[in-house]
């Protein structure tokens, strides 16, 4: 996974007019991935499932993901039926983001009960085994643990090539578990996770995989950046290095950023959250930081360099 791939996340607000021309101009603009923000809660945005089916009915090229799913809110073997059906009716555009779950006073209000963060840990556990397991096809799936109950259910395989499971992890133990079972970790935006813990929770990441038999770069790792591509600003101070402010720069401080993260961490897929979601941003993002970062790193030199310090 050392193909660098560039993204944007969008809120599901109600005007799903605006959602659908953002959309358009992420594919236009080449991107590769359009994640949608999941808050079942919050009344002024619609369903997050709901809006990533029209924009992949509307879209030919570009994959879309939750980012991440509310696993509270969203049981696990309903959440594969639907993510193996958005898969198969989009040509296998579809991976799934998932989360153990956030804001749980929120979460409460819809009538799901609270977690403690080892509790919610376990749960995240056994939905990932319940999932994979109704992916594949001509199997029932029985399960019978602490948060989930499964009995005799059939499976039902995705479209072409699968759906990846992206975590977004944040604490050690979560980590771990990425690190052992996830595809992918999609690191939670600075004001969750401080860019200097960054480096260490990559660190923490491979260690698991490969406690688990696993290739670490078989990991996917999606770093999640919140802020503003300002046309000719100048950076002041170095971008990402520690704190949880967005990043506020022209394009040459991204692609310094963004092409640091691709060889000093393990990082290949970068999604931009805008601060201001227009198709001005979208475009910045993709048509001259995704270009100009692909020509410094170059085929390959982000896995030389990770390997030469390992």
């Amino acid at each position: 996974m050392t193909d660098l791939r560039f993204g944007v996340s969008l809120v599901p607000i109600r005007d799903l007019d605006a959602t659908r021309r953002l959309a358009a101009v992420a594919e236009q603009a080449g991107m590769e991935y359009i994640g949608v923000q999941d808050h079942p809660y919050v009344a002024r945005y619609l369903d997050a499932f709901v809006v990533m089916g029209d924009l992949l009915a509307r879209t030919e090229r570009i994959q879309v993901f939750p980012d991440v799913a509310n696993l509270p809110l969203r049981p696990p073997a309903v959440l594969a039926r639907t993510a193996s059906a958005l898969s198969r009716v989009s040509g296998g555009r579809f991976q799934l983001g998932l989360g153990a779950g956030g804001y749980w006073d929120a979460i409460e209000s819809m009538g799901a009960a609270r977690r403690t963060p080892p509790e919610a840990l376990r749960a995240l556990e056994e939905a990932v085994a319940i999932v994979r397991g109704l992916w594949r096809a001509d199997t029932r799936v029985d399960h019978d643990g602490e948060f989930y109950r499964v009995h005799g259910v059939g499976g039902q395989e995705p479209g072409p090539g699968g759906v990846e499971i992206w975590v977004g992890a944040q604490g050690p133990r979560s980590l771990a578990l990425t690190g052992r079972l996830a595809d992918g970790w999609a690191a939670p935006i600075p004001s969750y996770l401080p860019y200097e813990r960054w480096a260490g929770s990559n660190e923490a990441l491979d260690r698991a995989a490969r406690g688990a038999g696993r290739d670490p770069a078989d990991v996917r790792r999606i770093a999640q950046l919140v802020g503003t591509v300002e046309v000719g600003a100048v950076a002041s101070g170095p971008l990402g290095r520690s704190g949880d402010d967005p990043v506020r720069a022209g394009v040459a401080g991204w692609v310094e950023l963004v092409t640091r993260l691709a060889t000093e961490q393990p990082f290949t897929t970068f999604v931009l959250w805008p601060q201001r979601a227009d198709e001005r941003q979208i475009r910045l993002f993709a048509e001259e930081v995704a270009p100009a970062v692909r020509e410094r790193v170059g085929p390959g030199r982000a896995a030389a360099l990770r390997t030469a310090g390992e």
